[in-house]
């Protein structure tokens, strides 16, 4: 089994803290050496406490189920024989009030965009390669969010 690291580091840099006016941003540090700006989502707090620049955990989550699913795509579409030339997925998350009334990100919709080079699949084909894809994902696996994908054909 792997075992998958980052590092979350904040600062309080002498910002007021017990009344909730200090800063949401901080970074997180990859096991590979990426630095990444991030924050509370504006949505959740309120800028200037939240940095709408930087990428929140809700963005996060909604990225990495869109590249875990991409990454199996390709790799599934490169076994059966077809090149992929480009993947664009516009993915999008939603935030709701579960049952219990605690929010959560209940839904997160794939929209991805395949061009192919040489042979060409049909609707069908490119629906099954999605679907696989979503099977061994190992990202929509951790989550009980639904997860849908509605494949764009230009």
């Amino acid at each position: 089994m792997a075992v998958y690291t980052a590092r979350c580091s904040w600062q309080r840099n002498g910002q007021r803290f017990t009344d909730n006016a200090y800063s949401r941003r901080h970074q997180l540090v990859f096991d590979g050496g990426v630095v990444l700006p991030a924050s509370s989502s504006p949505h959740v707090v309120r800028v200037p406490f939240s940095d709408p620049q930087a990428v929140d955990p809700e963005e996060m989550l909604v990225a990495s189920v869109s590249s875990c699913h991409m990454l199996w795509f390709l790799s599934l579409a490169a076994e059966q024989g077809l090149l992929v030339d480009s993947y664009d997925d516009a993915a999008e998350g939603v935030m709701t009030k579960s049952p219990e009334g605690k929010l959560w990100v209940s839904c997160i919709t794939l929209r991805p965009t395949v061009r192919f080079g040489g042979k060409q699949p049909d609707e069908a084909a490119v629906h099954a390669l999605h679907h696989a894809a979503h099977e061994a994902c190992f990202i929509a696996n951790s989550l009980r969010s639904e997860i849908r994908c509605e494949p764009v054909f230009a």
